[in-house]
This record gives C-alpha cells, structure tokens and sequence, in this order.
C-alpha cells in the first residue's frame, strides 16, 4: 500500500507531551510535530529526508538489503504501508515495526542480519530504535545551537548597524 499524500511520521506514541523534545516514537522535533498539518508537502517531504537519513547511518551496521525489490514486493504483499520515495532502510524499519516477533528467516524478504548479538529481531528493534532516538537528539542539540549562534549573530550585526546609524 503506497501512500499518495505525504503521510505523517506520528506512530501515536508521541514523547513530546510528556516535554521531550524528540519524539520517541517517530524522532521528529517538538517544533516540527506541533507544526506538520501547517506544512507543505515539500516541507513535510524534507523532514520524511531527514528522518530516512538516520534510519541510513544506523542499520547498514545490523543488515544488508540483497534485493530492495524483494523487499518491497513482501511489504506491499503483507499490506504493510510504505512510501515509495522512502530509502529501502526505511522499508526495512516498517518490516521490523509490523513483524518483528513474528520473522524467522529475513533472506524471503532479501535482508540479511549482521551484527552477531544474541538478539531477538524484536530486541534489536527495540535497540536499534533507542540508538536512532540518540542519534535525532544529537541532531536536535546540534541544530538548536546553530539557531542560537545564528540568532546572536543577528542580534548583534543588527546592534552594530544601529550603533552606525
């Protein structure tokens, strides 16, 4: 089931009503979940990037995708939604989320594991999940920081203008 309008990353366990400031559950910035329904599609499809983006850095260390096709074939047969502009890490991670518990042999879906963990697939969602939820905080502190010595560097050229004037 492909989606044809941009869908939400929202998995309706929402971290940010309890004052986090990534959600646990989709990663996305307190900011951008009190704003997504004022977001155009462009906008919506930048954080869509950027979310696909973690899920690129982290899970080339626990799998291989062989055939992305295959892939995407078996999720669309177990109606199991993708975005079709999403990454294959990204389809994967909807594999994971639906059937974690319930897989027993990745390569019907042309995915081999990696890592030599004792893990369960559930396990190592759940594993995987907590270092994805790091890695968008990091993000986050990094990119506040940024606003911030932007919003400075502002405040004082615009300080020394009116000193000029």
């Amino acid at each position: 089931m492909l989606f044809s309008s941009v869908p939400t990353p929202c998995i309706g366990i929402c971290s940010t009503t309890y004052g986090d400031t990534v959600c646990r559950g989709c990663r996305r910035y307190l900011p951008e979940v009190i704003e997504w329904n004022r977001y155009s599609d462009y906008e919506k499809r930048l954080i869509w990037q950027r979310l696909d983006g973690l899920l690129q850095q982290i899970m080339p260390r626990y799998f291989v995708i062989f055939d992305s096709e295959r892939l995407r074939h078996e999720l669309m047969s177990r109606r199991i939604p993708i975005r079709a502009e999403a990454n294959s890490w990204t389809w994967l991670q909807q594999l994971l989320k639906h059937m974690a518990r319930q897989i027993h042999d990745l390569s019907q879906f042309g995915v081999r594991r990696l890592d030599q963990s004792e893990l369960d697939l559930f396990a190592l969602r759940e594993s995987i999940n907590a270092e994805l939820h790091m890695l968008a905080s990091a993000y986050y502190e990094r990119d506040l920081l940024r606003a911030k010595q932007l919003a400075e560097n502002l405040k004082k050229e615009d300080g020394a203008q009116r000193g000029l004037e």
